[in-house]
């Protein structure tokens, strides 16, 4: 199986911790020259240190904010422009929005979301897509949520802003297939990440219940009875971007341990 990425250009959103870190830590160990993506400059710098180095890549980052997609923009035009790469490689990924009831939500909610994720991932998309044509290799990878197959309660913005990422993601598929560009997303279940601590902590408080009482009845849901590790999620992240993975296009790949009660 070809798993190697020697000679690929990756760019990895939401690098600095988290899903996103274990991919980038992933694809540098699987050869490819990685670009971070995130808005803090100093963790930026601390995973760069991380990265692989063995097989003569050459990684850098990019700071930008996706809460601002018109300076993520310019930000990554220039950086493209500056360091010549051609990306074979994008990996969207970045903070879910806010929890609560949908029927709670501000307006304002959902045009923040829908500007930090679809928006953001089509400027992105837009950015990369020419160079992997050229190349005739390519593979953007969304990672979203399992709320695109059953919504999750209490995420009204994210099950709405995750299926609308989706739909654009099974488009694009259809329009890039031709070019040797795969898109395809990975929809992680309940990962031991910050967001999951935060998450769980909201449910212990407004239960009355205590975190760890509130974990064990979430892991209860979960036929493999445990959290995914972030690393886990990187993996199959990681073999959609090999060239292992040519012939998969558009599809959402659960990797939740079970929990998803539908195929």
């Amino acid at each position: 199986m070809n798993l190697d990425l020697s000679g690929k250009n990756a760019l990895v959103c939401g690098s600095t911790q988290g899903i996103g870190k274990a991919t980038a830590l992933e694809l540098a160990q699987m050869g490819a020259s990685v670009t971070l993506v995130a808005r803090n400059e100093q963790k930026l710098k601390a995973v760069l240190e991380e990265l692989n180095t063995n097989k003569g890549q050459n990684h850098n980052y990019i700071c930008a904010d996706f809460s601002k997609p018109d300076d993520l923009q310019a930000k990554l035009l220039k950086a493209t422009k500056e360091q010549s790469n051609q990306y074979h490689i994008l990996i969207n990924n970045t903070g879910g929005p806010a929890g609560g009831p949908i029927v709670e939500a501000g307006i304002d909610a959902f045009r923040a979301a829908f500007d930090m994720h679809l928006i953001c991932n089509h400027i992105l998309t837009q950015a990369v897509k020419s160079g992997m044509q050229a190349a005739g290799y390519g593979r953007i990878i969304n990672v979203i949520s399992t709320s695109v197959k059953q919504p999750l309660n209490g995420l009204g913005v994210s099950n709405t802003i995750r299926g609308s990422v989706a739909n654009w993601a099974k488009t694009m598929a259809n329009e890039l297939g031709a070019y040797g560009i795969t898109v395809n997303n990975v929809l992680p279940g309940a990962t031991n990440t910050i967001r999951l601590q935060s998450i769980i902590e909201n449910k212990a408080k407004k239960s009355g219940n205590s975190i760890e009482a509130t974990a064990a009845a979430m892991k209860s849901t979960i036929p493999a009875a445990r959290f995914a590790e972030a690393n886990e999620v990187a993996n199959a992240i990681a073999f959609l971007a090999s060239p292992a993975a040519a012939y998969i296009n558009g599809i959402n790949v659960p990797v939740d341990g079970g929990r998803t009660k539908c195929l």
